[in-house]
């Protein structure tokens, strides 16, 4: 009996361990969730399997209840609430498909796959294995992706031995001659430190310090800055003419998170400014779920909440290049990056305003998630953040 107790446990603490290190926030180390689907195919039971799959979701986002309790001045019993309830769709997704027949464990690992990369259960779908095909497989770009995808078919096998050493060998390789994504040419990426009052303050004095940053960082040849999540706050023809008055005489287009407001629910936006006007380059398409994507209030006839444009465009255009724009929460699930990669855009751009992660390693996952999709598919990539 004491036996049949310790390999089930042995599983769930080697599955916390795997989310723990997988998702540290160093996208070399992202390929330590590849463990996840050999334990998940080693439990002898469905609710074996529901264990150590909650074991890894829940090590991997560990972050959330004490960035939820930031974000709403509150004690940890929401963030906790809100954690476990997020886990919800990942651990009903792999306990129902595990299966003890292992002639049909990959197509079933396959099918929780698919599914937590894709909405509805994709919404909640982060530490997602799949990620780490661009630590594993850089610049291999969708055969890249449809390897790690065998590689984790593999992995739930009586052959997972062989797949881990064949994976590990290309793992090492990466590691040994790793780059990170480049800058594009001509852009300036701008990361600011100005916690929650970012998209708040809405003073004339906070626009000028920023377009003054735009001046001030901006050296010859830069022409585009890219600011975080929220910078602009609520987008109004005040805000507007402001920035094209104060942009007159350059050549530099700055491109910043903002929200656009609808007669119900507002839009989180990324806006694209110049000298010559301004336009909304790109509209999130899926919001943090709970904090800003709120459907159930239209269901009660309340207003509020982001809207989630799930399967919106996908690409903008600043000046000639076709850019990739990821905000936020779109770092952490699988979909909207690989929408985007269907285009083949020529750069990435991810920003994000994770002021209330303060002492967790949310903005480091995101960015390591970023990129690592950005080494797999070969793209120069921008990163901003406001902390």
């Amino acid at each position: 009996m004491h036996r049949n107790c310790l390999r089930p446990a042995r599983l769930v603490i080697a599955s916390i361990v795997a989310g723990w290190i997988g998702w540290s926030g160093n996208v070399l180390l992202l390929p330590i969730a590849l463990v996840f689907p050999v334990l998940w195919s080693r439990a002898s039971t469905r609710s074996v399997a529901l264990l150590v799959s909650a074991g890894y979701f829940l090590a991997a986002s560990r972050g959330l209840p004490h960035g939820v309790a930031a974000f709403y001045a509150s004690d940890l019993w929401p963030g906790l609430l809100l954690w476990l309830c997020a886990s919800g769709s990942f651990v009903a997704a792999h306990a129902l498909l595990w299966t003890r027949r292992s002639s049909a464990r990959p197509f079933r690992y396959l099918a929780a796959v698919i599914l937590m990369a894709l909405p509805p259960f994709g919404i909640t779908g982060w530490a997602h294995p799949v990620t780490a095909a661009g630590a594993v497989f850089p610049g291999w770009g969708w055969w890249g992706l449809f390897a790690v995808t065998a590689g984790l078919m593999g992995l739930v096998t009586r052959a997972w031995p062989a797949v881990a050493i064949i994976l590990s060998g290309f793992w090492l390789w990466s590691a040994a001659n790793w780059t990170d994504p480049k800058l594009p040419e001509g852009w300036l990426a701008v990361d600011l430190k100005l916690g929650a009052s970012l998209g708040r303050d809405a003073s004339f004095l906070r626009h000028r310090a920023l377009i003054a940053t735009v001046k001030d960082r901006a050296p010859i040849g830069i022409k585009a800055v890219v600011f975080p999540e929220s910078t602009l706050g609520f987008w109004t023809p005040t805000v507007e003419r402001l920035w094209i008055s104060a942009l007159q005489g350059t050549d530099i287009t700055v491109v910043a998170g903002a929200a656009t407001l609808g007669a119900k629910t507002y839009d989180n936006v990324l806006i694209g400014l110049s000298a010559g006007g301004s336009e909304v380059l790109y509209r999130e398409r899926m919001p943090v779920p709970g904090s800003m994507w709120q459907p159930w209030r239209s269901w009660f006839g309340k207003s509020g909440g982001a809207r989630a444009h799930l399967f919106g465009y996908p690409i903008a255009t600043v000046g000639d290049r076709r850019v990739a724009p990821l905000i936020c929460y779109e770092q952490l699930i699988v979909w909207p990056i690989l929408q985007s990669m269907l285009h083949d855009p020529d750069l990435i751009v991810a920003v994000g305003n994770g002021w209330w992660t303060k002492g967790t390693s949310i903005v480091a996952i995101q960015r390591a998630s970023a990129i690592a999709w950005a080494r797999l598919f070969s793209k120069p990539l921008v990163l901003s953040f406001n902390t």
